[in-house]
């Protein structure tokens, strides 16, 4: 949803739980290069499930984490839990009829009063492969979102001194980066397994088609290791990037004076029971979506957030849904040779500033 008519220098900004990350970009003739970015940690229970519960202290965070940045305007995220997505067919009618008509047929699918929230809407201009006739229905995206969640993240950019100019949804930022040239012949499913909540974003043509999540995360994958193997959490984590899903491993953990020698993989075994519940989910999004859409078939996978840190994660999923499973490469839109990537963010790194980038990169265009 736009809030100025004016295209200011603008930056990326993803706030999510636990975390904030910014970034910005620059012109580089046809292409784009990355100018600044950052991120810090925001302490639980500032904000609770994307419900914002401390505006001062996001604040201060956000004032903080991006005093470097020289613009005051930003384009940001809003939660990806709180959102709403749907396509709905719509008559073609005339441009005025349309936003009339579009916000009655949303409240059929918005479990909020539409007085609650603030609508967006935008017509899907038909992929090249598909061919609708003058009499047939348009398609439209509506996005929607509870007026009390924007509000409150309004507020927290105004404490901190900043303007935004744009609220975005996840997903949108999310695929902007990772489907080139933001257009997919054929269905594609974007995994964003983030550090407390996983997404689901299943994308086609010229948009997205279906949303959903879940709060397997990242993060609970390390209090998993944690609790199962008696490590804190900061080994777990060591333990799921060095070891992950590797079935021939040998851990020494030492304190004091003793070394405490596990089972060879024992990592994996601690992770089975979250990684069954994430591959039945992923079926069940898939199932939904091909179910409703017969004629599409979901052909690829594409996986992001920092939870792919998790190693053997893509070899596993490929072998369980028999899809094929790729990492995303976030410099797909922005480089001119994105299989290169940026040495001063490195591709695992990057993975976890998708959203950012994606924010980023509206910013410029």
């Amino acid at each position: 949803m736009e809030i100025l008519s004016l295209k200011p220098e603008a930056f990326g900004l993803d706030i999510s739980d636990l975390s904030l990350k910014f970034a910005k970009l620059k012109k580089k003739k046809k292409f784009f290069d990355l100018e600044i970015f950052g991120e810090k940690e925001i302490e639980p229970g500032v904000i609770k499930e994307g419900e914002i519960k401390d505006e001062k202290k996001l604040a201060e965070i956000i004032k903080e984490a991006t005093k470097k940045i020289k613009t005051k305007y930003v384009i940001t995220s809003l939660p990806e839990e709180k959102a709403f997505l749907q396509v709905i067919k719509m008559p073609k009618l005339p441009e005025e009829d349309l936003k009339s008509a579009v916000v009655f047929e949303a409240e059929k699918y918005i479990p909020l009063p539409i007085d609650q929230v603030y609508l967006d809407s935008q017509i899907i201009q038909p992929a090249p492969h598909q061919n609708f006739s003058e009499g047939e229905s348009l398609e439209v995206l509506i996005s929607a979102i509870p007026k009390k969640i924007t509000d409150s993240y309004l507020n927290s950019f105004k404490l901190a001194g900043l303007q935004p100019t744009c609220f975005e949804i996840e997903s949108m930022a999310i695929s902007r980066i990772l489907i080139k040239e933001e257009f997919s012949r054929d269905p594609i499913l974007i995994i964003d397994l983030g550090a407390t909540r996983t997404s689901f974003i299943i994308f086609s043509g010229k948009t997205i088609r279906f949303t959903a999540s879940t709060p397997i995360s990242s993060h609970g994958f390390s209090q998993v290791i944690s609790k199962t193997l008696g490590v804190t959490l900061e080994e777990a984590e060591k333990l799921k990037i060095k070891y992950g899903l590797e079935e021939r491993i040998r851990l020494k953990i030492e304190e004091e004076k003793t070394i405490k020698k596990m089972e060879r993989g024992r990592v994996f075994e601690a992770l089975i029971p979250p990684l069954v519940d994430l591959v039945q989910q992923i079926k069940r999004c898939i199932d939904f979506y091909e179910t409703h859409t017969p004629a599409e078939k979901i052909k690829k996978i594409i996986l992001c957030g920092g939870g792919t840190n998790l190693k053997g994660l893509t070899e596993l999923l490929t072998i369980e849904l028999k899809l094929p499973v790729e990492l995303g490469n976030p410099w797909l839109n922005i480089l001119k040779k994105p299989e290169k990537g940026i040495k001063k963010m490195p591709l695992e790194k990057s993975l976890s500033f998708v959203t950012t980038l994606g924010l980023a990169l509206r910013a410029m265009k």
